[in-house]
């Protein structure tokens, strides 16, 4: 009971207020109705700005599956303590503050930074990078990796590599081996990383914030935007419906598939 009130007074209550603002409070040329939904979904701006966010948040996935799966797999494959190392890191990373880990990125970024030293070593010219969308998917790619690798190893680990040998006994050669018998095995750690990465992706501020700009705005920054220096509720209240049904329905395609790749199993 005392966990159910403390969701209920902190959760529930603010998110639910946040919600019911979007057809309760306007802002001109605003007046009632669905006109902060429309608001939403209706300017080019804000539908600009949808897109990349699903964009990058997609984007983001797809990088962090990329570098966690054979981070994952290396797990798998040595011994106990490097094992131990490995998910040492992965949890270190996670302990060290985000705002430390962002400017970190900063740092490396930055014009007289050392990626940008770099390029002038190879003979190129200094790029800006900073306030760039490269930058907030590089920055949110490092933030979520270890939400995509933890689920991973945890599948990956409960594969048994007899599996994969018997396949290749039965004349599979390796590579089909691990496309037909253990990448599919392997994909329910996928959908949960997947599931874990998109949808905190979707919602991401700090990064963005530090390392994005006003002109490569995310839908979290300007959702804060109207909460914070326009104080138009209706309008957040509008873009976290948005956001809250985006999440949903992915949520929702990831489970559809998950029990149709289970069905194929059976």
């Amino acid at each position: 009971m005392p966990v159910i009130l403390f969701l209920l007074v902190f959760f529930a209550y603010p998110t639910g207020l946040t919600l019911l603002r979007a057809f309760t409070h306007f802002d001109a040329p605003e007046v009632g109705g669905l006109d902060n939904i429309t608001w939403v979904l209706g300017g080019a701006a804000n539908r600009t700005i949808l897109i990349r966010t699903f964009t990058v948040a997609l984007l983001c996935t797809a990088f962090t599956a990329l570098l966690a799966f054979p981070y994952a797999y290396l797990m798998t494959k040595v011994s106990s303590r490097w094992q131990t190392v490995m998910m040492g890191l992965l949890l270190v990373s996670m302990f060290f503050g985000i705002l430390l880990r962002n400017f970190s990125w900063v740092v490396l970024l930055q014009m007289q930074g050392p990626v940008n030293d770099l390029i002038a070593a190879l003979g190129f010219d200094r790029v800006r990078m900073l306030g760039t969308a490269p930058a907030v998917l590089m920055g949110m790619t490092h933030v979520l990796f270890p939400f995509m690798a933890l689920p991973l190893y945890a599948v990956l680990k409960g594969i048994d590599p007899r599996l994969v040998l018997a396949a290749q006994s039965l004349g599979a050669t390796p590579r089909n081996a691990f496309l037909q018998v253990y990448l599919p095995l392997a994909v329910p750690g996928l959908f949960a990383g997947a599931l874990l990465v998109f949808v905190l992706a979707l919602g991401f501020y700090i990064t963005p914030a530090i390392l994005g700009s006003p002109k490569q705005a995310l839908i979290s920054q300007v959702l804060y935007q109207q909460f914070e220096t326009r104080a138009a509720f209706g309008r957040a209240g509008a873009l976290a419906i948005v956001l809250l049904v985006a999440a949903m329905a992915f949520v929702l395609m990831a489970n559809a598939l998950q029990r149709r790749n289970k069905a194929y199993e059976g």
